[in-house]
């Protein structure tokens, strides 16, 4: 008899989870701004000294990259490549080197002014 007080209340609760409307329960992707589509996507590789980075960019706003470069050594100096316009569908592909190895390389984005 006991089992059956302890078991009312939890069964009682589920169902009011299961009868709960779907619109009562807020969902992530309506709550607030939905997810922008933009932004290239970049594919960076590293050889030795030598960089490039491949972006495409599959949304329909125009993307301005940029490559960066971070060299290793202190006397090396780094470098920041011009914006290039990525038109929607469209691949670019930027290109930068060090004088000798290359610390870290990152692509950076802006929207293109309207």
């Amino acid at each position: 008899m006991r089992l059956a007080h302890r078991i009312a209340p939890a069964i009682a609760a589920l169902a009011l989870i299961i009868a709960v409307p779907s619109q009562a329960v807020p969902d992530d992707r309506s709550a607030g701004k939905k997810r922008e589509l933009f932004g290239a996507q970049c594919r960076i590789e590293v050889d030795r000294s030598r960089v490039s980075a491949t972006c495409h960019n599959p949304y329909p706003g125009v993307d301005r990259v940029a490559l960066h470069i971070e060299c290793d050594q202190w006397w090396d100096i780094d470098t920041d490549s011009r914006p290039r316009a990525v038109d929607p569908a469209e691949t670019v592909r930027l290109d930068g080197r060090c004088w000798k190895n290359v610390r870290g390389a990152w692509v950076s984005h802006r929207k293109a002014p309207v």
